[in-house]
């Protein structure tokens, strides 16, 4: 039986610093551990992997692209009506000129919109996880995000079992730990870059949830660096997500799978007027998880590097307060 492409690139993955594995999801009903063995050695090499065929729909892609267009098109003035200070940016809108990546000075040049989960009244995770907040000017898109956060969520699940598979753990080992989890599509609008300085459009960071999956990045200036201290780009094709390991599942892996520092880079001289848009869905843990290293990512030569444990909302705090949200 012929070996599948993104098995064939295994071996080369693991020693050469080229790129990130590219898989395809549909591979994941066919040949479960093959494909969590391209992600998960993509994940341990880079932090990064690009994955086609997830099961989002084209359609919604596009409604959901267009909702947010339309959004950040409204007037300033309107926009900063839903912005909530002293929030953390957990809901609604964040202007420009707010958040600023850990260790950094300068500004990102964007400004997001938060849509969170919707809590039933009296859940448990109320007090930690706040109401969503949506635009009156724009009827369709509550519901048009919703939907698209459900999407999301199944593509994201499906992915966690690839990585459970992959470090030796049951396939159902995620499902408990993202129940009710506190995830966030963020709505990214990167304006043209109209002059130089000190600031782009994301400075370099690491995410902070458990994996992220990102729409919209085939437009250029996504780039990761490497372990050999070498920026790499990495563009998806058209509809193809980027899926990068975030802080916590690194944690709880002992670093076995990367958080890699990335950045979206400003534009070249061609592409300067041009906005940048995209849509990450960061998919967390739920906030009482008790992040506690795996008994399977320690061993004599990788002793525990995270001896002590923290939950997902504490371990969250710490990070919007490094970056300014909080």
């Amino acid at each position: 039986m012929a070996v599948p492409a993104y098995l064939a690139r295994m071996d080369t993955l693991l020693d050469t610093p080229v790129t990130v594995a590219s898989v395809s999801l549909a591979e994941f009903e066919r040949d479960r551990d093959g494909f969590a063995q391209a992600l998960g050695g993509s994940f341990e090499r880079y932090g990064f992997a690009v994955v086609a065929d997830h099961g989002i729909p084209a359609d919604l892609i596009a409604r959901a692209e267009a909702a947010a267009k339309s959004l950040f098109a409204l007037p300033e003035t309107v926009k900063r009506g839903y912005h909530r200070p002293g929030s953390g940016g957990a809901r609604g809108y964040t202007p420009f000129g707010i958040e600023t990546a850990k260790d950094a000075t300068a500004v990102d040049l964007k400004e997001f919109w938060h849509v969170g989960r919707e809590l039933p009244a009296g859940h448990r995770f109320a007090d930690v996880m706040a109401p969503n907040i949506w635009p009156q000017e724009r009827a369709d898109f509550r519901a048009v995000m919703l939907e698209i956060y459900a999407a999301f969520e199944a593509t994201g699940a499906r992915l966690l079992e690839a990585i459970a598979r992959y470090l030796g753990l049951d396939p159902d080992f995620f499902v408990d730990t993202v129940v009710d989890g506190n995830s966030v599509l963020r709505l990214l609008h990167y304006p043209p870059v109209t002059h130089d300085g000190a600031s782009i459009r994301a400075g370099a960071h690491e995410d902070i949830n458990t994996i992220t999956l990102l729409l919209g990045a085939e437009e250029a200036g996504l780039e990761i660096l490497d372990r050999d201290g070498q920026w790499l780009a990495v563009t998806p094709g058209e509809g193809a997500l980027a899926v990068n390991v975030g802080d916590m599942l690194q944690r709880l892996t002992n670093g076995r799978l990367r958080s890699t520092t990335h950045r979206v880079a400003n534009p070249a001289s061609a592409r300067r007027g041009v906005a940048r848009y995209s849509m990450p869905f960061f998919l967390h843990f739920r906030p009482d998880y008790l992040i506690e290293t795996l008994p399977v990512c320690v061993d004599a030569a990788h002793p525990d590097r995270f001896p002590d444990p923290i939950t997902a909302h504490d371990f969250l705090m710490q990070r919007l307060r490094e970056i300014k949200l909080l």
